[in-house]
């Protein structure tokens, strides 16, 4: 089997996987993923795909993942690999659009507008 390689994104964060035959290792900008997301929330969140299509211990995953916060760039990560294992295995779509992997969520932060504190928060009012 030859490298099979996506991308994912969410809110900033950007993922690109190079998917290939292995144990089951997956290693996020150099690291083991469970050093580079540390919490089990996030570790569940990258392997959520794998465990949806029963392929963990069947692919070696090399990611790299730039932009975002942590959380973003683990969503990202697990649009990737289920676009990935859609790719080689058309026959686990359903299973992963059922549990929601196959969507870019594509909601994003909303800009400051000028003349306000935040995107929509103004300024403290006082008559005084």
């Amino acid at each position: 089997m030859s490298t099979t390689n996506t991308s994912g994104r969410r809110k900033t964060a950007v993922a690109r996987i190079y998917l290939t035959a292995g144990n089951g290792n997956i290693t996020v900008n150099g690291k083991d993923y469970k050093v580079y997301f540390p919490t089990l929330p996030l570790q569940y969140i990258v392997t959520q795909s794998l465990l949806v299509a029963e392929s963990l211990a069947n692919f070696d995953i090399n990611v790299n993942v730039q932009g975002g916060g942590v959380k973003g760039q683990a969503e990202a990560v697990r649009l990737a690999i289920a676009k990935a294992l859609v790719e080689l295995n058309p026959e686990v779509k359903p299973a992963l659009r059922a549990k929601g992997l196959m969507t870019r969520d594509d909601r994003m932060v909303e800009r400051k507008k000028p003349g306000r504190r935040k995107a929509r928060r103004r300024f403290q009012f006082s008559k005084r």
